[in-house]
């Protein structure tokens, strides 16, 4: 029984499939979906007085836009979905939110945006069923 699903989303097809599943996780177990999306700073800069700042802007205007999808698939079934956007390291950050909100379950895609080998698991999500402490399922 799940009562605290989290699922991290960076808008790659993994990604979404991996929003589909835990929507389905969360509908089935009558669970809140907490939906997680996190600017990388490895990639982009904390904001600051220069041009990076409006590139910075836009990947979380983007990240939120994908929330809100996420926020709205969650409506249209009767899901409470709690959405989360943050800078950092990915895998840092959704390990910590998952111990934050005391997730049951964590729900990742195989790999990102960024992954190019697609044979191989994506270093975030390998990262995060390594650090979690808690049930990972990898979609």
């Amino acid at each position: 029984m799940y009562d605290t699903v989290l699922v991290a989303t960076d808008g790659s097809g993994s990604a979404n499939r991996a929003v589909t599943h835990a929507l389905e996780q969360a509908e089935q177990h009558r669970a809140t979906l907490h939906a997680i999306h996190v600017v990388d700073t490895d990639h982009y800069s904390e904001p600051a007085l220069s041009s990076i700042e409006l590139e910075t802007a836009d990947v979380e205007d983007w990240g939120n836009a994908q929330l809100d999808e996420v926020a709205e698939r969650g409506d249209s079934l009767g899901v409470d979905v709690v959405t989360h956007c943050c800078h950092g390291k990915p895998n840092a950050e959704i390990v910590s939110y998952a111990d934050e909100i005391d997730a049951d379950l964590v729900v990742v895609g195989y790999q990102g945006h960024s992954h190019t080998k697609t044979d191989l698991i994506g270093s975030v999500t390998d990262r995060v069923v390594q650090n979690a402490g808690r049930p990972v399922q990898v979609v």
